[in-house]
């Protein structure tokens, strides 16, 4: 993929170029050296001049942990000890139920500072490499050249003193990690990702019910994020995005062509994961390693129970395990880590223990209210932001998008939705686009005879973008408008999404149920126009007032029937129900 950035390799002399290497680590001498602390508790002592983080495997640095607790209280360092230590601890799942426990015992369990010679090599070479992506990182971030310095130094004063065998002690080490007030000024503050929704590394929330948008709501931000584009109006910053889809991958191909399609642009720099990685596993940190290479500022999460298979979502224990895996991978990559979570039958709240909630620096709760598409309102709720104040809803609508060159079986096209914000006068269409084509001709009063050909000179002429596919269809909508009472009203609410006759009076035959084409009578999508006048609808919908309408109401420009005075006041001249529908979200 053209827009996959590499782990920086190390360069071959020989061959003159670059060449690509797996992460330096020595399982087998991880295994050895661990085997002979177990049989021999001397060996600890003689090998304590290795460092936790010299391990690679995350579970012979819990094996590591519990060895060095062990002897400093002077009890037992054998297989079976180690067992009972780690089952205390609640962490059995990391040495895979202690089948893994007995893999490592079986290693070779002589030549113990031999071993730890080679581990601790792997290691220096680890460090080197991680010091290497983050000064890239930093750098394509635009750091100043004090902090890139600054890096370095510290990077050489800890392998210096690692060398030298006399590497600062665990509480000098937690000394020097306190701050004076002096030392605050010199914490960079939280830099914005989206808006002031999210931002980089942190650990931040959707949660929702199922079925309420969460995840068209997660791929809109990501598809900003990626391209650069601000989001709805919000600065965004740019950069590589990790996209976990653990839940509903089949769908994810769709969705983000609508959302290309919809904006004109490709979603660049969005990597795709179409299956779970399972946080309390051992290929967790192989994501850990793969997202500290590609360097992304945002991950998301889709959803948290798909990776957290078998864990007890009601106890604090258990989550707290894995809200620490997601902190890891925060931790190890400085971006912001997103994870979507549906809210229990009742309430607001996100599922199961209230504790993972104080873990996290943004909580954004998604909701819709609307039976299809055309309905719909799809809000975004600041339901926790730690160090800012809660901003104010953001309520959106939907629009349905025909996917260019797709079509289900039968014919019929495919589709998806975007996101619209309700009040979409304040952000043009995009250059390009069916929607900005459409507008620019109408401004430039270009009759709604002028076939493709016409359109296309006359765009040459005023500079209108526009490729051939546009035109085709920017002339089959103007044509089709002809002979319409209000025949600019389709263009100004083009990026409202399709429209629809309103529904007819109960009883007539014609009823239409949520989700169902009424019969004998057209739809109008867009490109399509209605057959004639609107028929007067006599039944009350959201945003309708009964009885005669009073001097000066406003009225609606599809049903002729009056709108709520605070609708119209807002700048809409239709009612929400008045729009079109045909697919569901």
């Amino acid at each position: 993929m053209s827009n996959v950035r590499p782990f920086p390799a190390a360069i071959d002399e020989d061959d003159g170029g670059y060449i690509d290497r797996p992460v330096p680590a020595d399982l087998a001498a991880e295994q050895a050296v661990l085997s002979a602390c177990m049989y021999d508790t001397a060996n600890v002592e003689r090998v304590s001049f290795l460092d936790r983080s010299d391990f690679y495997k995350g579970a012979h640095q819990l094996v590591w942990d519990v060895l060095q607790q062990q002897h400093r209280n002077g009890d037992p360092t054998g297989p079976i000890a180690i067992h009972n230590e780690i089952t205390k601890l609640g962490q059995l799942r990391t040495v895979n139920g202690g089948d893994y426990l007995h893999t490592i015992s079986q290693a070779p369990s002589v030549s113990a500072e031999y071993f730890a010679g080679i581990v601790q090599e792997k290691a220096v070479l680890r460090r080197k490499a991680e010091l290497a992506v983050r000064l890239n990182v930093e750098v394509q971030r635009g750091t100043a050249p004090g902090h890139l310095d600054k890096l370095l130094q510290d990077h050489l004063e800890d392998e210096q003193q690692r060398a030298r065998g006399g590497r600062t002690s665990t509480v000098d080490a937690l000394l020097a990690e306190m701050l004076d007030t002096n030392a605050l000024d010199d914490m960079p503050a939280l830099e914005p990702l989206v808006g002031d929704l999210l931002h980089l590394d942190t650990l931040a929330r959707v949660i929702g019910p199922s079925g309420h948008m969460k995840s068209f709501v997660t791929i809109d931000f990501a598809g900003h994020v990626g391209t650069g584009k601000p989001w709805h109006g919000n600065h965004v910053h740019q950069g590589t995005v990790v996209y976990l889809v653990a839940e509903g991958a089949r769908g994810i191909r769709k969705r983000v062509r609508a959302w290309e399609q919809h904006h004109g642009l490709r979603m660049e720099n969005v990597l795709f994961l179409p299956r779970p990685v399972q946080a309390m596993d051992p290929e967790w940190l192989t994501l850990i390693e793969a997202c500290k290479r590609l360097g992304p500022v945002f991950i998301i999460v889709d959803t948290q129970a798909r990776v957290s298979v078998g864990i007890e979502e009601n106890s604090a224990k258990e989550m707290g395990l894995v809200i620490d895996r997601m902190e890891q991978l925060r931790a190890a990559t400085g971006a912001c880590v997103l994870v979507i979570h549906h809210t229990g039958h009742i309430g607001d709240h996100g599922r199961g223990s209230s504790s993972a909630k104080g873990a996290l620096q943004s909580e954004l709760h998604v909701s819709k209210k609307g039976d299809r598409a055309s309905n719909t309102i799809v809000t975004i709720k600041t339901g926790k932001q730690k160090d800012d104040e809660q901003g104010a809803d953001l309520d959106f609508g939907l629009r349905i998008v025909d996917i260019a060159g797709e079509a289900k079986p039968d014919g019929s096209p495919l589709t998806s939705v975007v996101l619209l914000p309700i009040d979409s006068s304040a952000f043009p269409p995009v250059p390009g686009t069916v929607e900005f084509v459409m507008a620019a001709l109408d401004k430039a009063n270009v009759p709604n005879t002028h076939g493709r050909e016409k359109l296309r000179a006359e765009c040459a002429t005023r500079g209108i973008p526009a490729r051939t596919d546009v035109l085709t269809k920017v002339a089959q909508i103007r044509k089709a408008r002809t002979g319409q009472t209000h025949p600019n009203h389709l263009t100004q609410n083009l990026t409202q999404g399709t429209f629809q006759q309103p529904d007819p009076t109960p009883g007539s035959g014609n009823d239409k149920t949520p989700g169902q084409t009424r019969p004998n009578t057209p739809e109008v999508r867009l490109g399509q126009a209605a057959s004639g006048p609107d028929p007067l609808n006599p039944t009350l919908r959201s945003g309708q007032v009964g009885g005669q309408p009073r001097p000066n109401t406003p009225i609606c420009t599809l049903c002729d029937t009056p709108l709520d005075p605070d609708w119209a006041s807002r700048g809409y001249d239709t009612h929400l129900l008045c729009q079109p529908t045909r697919d569901e979200p």
